[in-house]
């Protein structure tokens, strides 16, 4: 009897062990623009709605039952040249609790900057050196979410060009309505790496739906092609 309860124990224990010691599938980094384009009603519908999206019941099913292994996650705002910075230090999803944890911080986090250009370049820099202090994991994903084009600063190819990007996917998130210019250049310039694709949002106000398809397909490794966009809209 103690034999067979002790092998039911490390069978119904097993899962929970695999998944404790689950090695780290995706390191993702997510960037919002708080550029002067942007003002305070639009912020909090980004704001708000990106971490709606990060609330999400499809999301966190992604998160913590799709894939084997855990996602490690990071936020940051951006604007100017050094205006960069960071609203959500690494954090292991590894269980609904830490999803809560990044929701809250979040959604109550005050907005870095609000008068500065748009330095892109800068942006991607700051999100490749915080990558550089990402755990160890197979996939390194920067999500890059925008109104505009670089207009202040070197752009995305300087970028690319001067910082370690080797094997890390550059998403963008093109939010339309501010600049006609953006979504070609996003996905001309902003675009980067092995499956990187653009997804779309009409303004402000799709920005939480345009986020949840995108979390979805980045974190369930949904790669469609090398390189690839869509023209959905939010």
């Amino acid at each position: 009897m103690l034999r067979a309860l002790s092998l039911l124990t490390l069978l119904w224990a097993g899962p929970a062990l695999a998944q404790g010691n689950a090695p780290c599938r995706l390191a993702l980094v997510l960037a919002l623009d708080v550029s002067s384009s942007v003002d305070a009603r639009e912020h909090l519908l980004q704001q708000q709605g990106l971490a709606a999206a990060l609330d999400d019941p499809d999301i966190r099913h992604a998160i913590l039952r799709g894939a084997p292994g855990t996602v490690a996650l990071a936020i940051y705002e951006w604007s100017g040249r050094q205006q960069s910075q960071t609203v959500l230090g690494w954090t292991q999803l590894d269980s609904d609790h830490a999803i809560d944890g990044a929701v809250a911080t979040l959604r109550t986090a005050p907005r870095s900057e609000t008068r500065f250009p748009t330095a892109m370049g800068f942006a991607l820099g700051y999100g490749a050196t915080l990558l550089e202090r990402a755990p160890p994991c197979t996939r390194r994903v920067i999500d890059v979410s925008g109104d505009g084009i670089t207009n202040d600063g070197f752009g995305p190819e300087l970028a690319y060009r001067h910082f370690d990007f080797d094997g890390v996917t550059v998403n963008g998130l093109a939010v339309l309505g501010a600049d006609p210019q953006v979504q070609d250049y996003f996905e001309d310039e902003v675009r980067h790496g092995p499956g990187a694709f653009v997804e779309i949002s009409e303004g402000y106000a799709g920005f939480r739906r345009a986020m949840t398809r995108k979390l979805l397909r980045e974190i369930s490794d949904m790669i469609i092609g090398a390189h690839d966009s869509t023209g959905r809209r939010g």
